[in-house]
């Protein structure tokens, strides 16, 4: 009975640190998936916004196509802020809230520079904005090589 005992103890002990492992690495999967969601928007707000940014400095459609742009920009960067990492990608998820705190700021700077509808040319000089997303698409780059691990 004691040897009964023992081995549905270490059953379920194992059972439960198998079942912690499945979490931490479905954790870990969803987090990448998250991840490569928000490359994906970053990398398209890159590719598209210098080019609309440029526009929207003589035409009205293409200023508030870039205040739409820039507010959905901002959302999408605060709230992958909030998501929880999993501990293996804790420092590379930090080094994305940093990254997206510029973002936030620089993005505040463009929508504030809107004069009479239209982007002020002057603000265009200010390139930080799509130079700390691409920085965001090295970090995630990391990120993804993670899930190879």
């Amino acid at each position: 009975m004691k040897r009964l005992l023992i081995v549905l103890s270490a059953s379920m002990l194992f059972l439960l640190g198998g079942c912690s492992f499945l979490n931490d690495a479905q954790d870990t999967i969803t987090y990448i998936n998250e991840a490569t969601d928000y490359l994906s928007a970053a990398t398209d707000f890159a590719s598209d916004a210098p080019a609309l940014a440029k526009q929207a400095v003589s035409d009205i459609q293409a200023a508030e196509d870039l205040q739409t742009m820039l507010q959905q920009m901002q959302e999408t960067a605060q709230a992958f802020s909030e998501i929880q990492a999993p501990d293996i990608a804790a420092e590379l998820h930090q080094q994305i809230i940093e990254q997206n705190s510029v973002i936030v700021a620089e993005i505040e700077t463009y929508l504030t520079n809107f004069k009479d509808g239209l982007l002020d040319p002057a603000i265009l000089e200010n390139t930080e904005l799509f130079q700390s997303v691409q920085d965001i698409t090295s970090i995630i780059d990391q990120i993804q090589q993670l899930g190879g691990e």
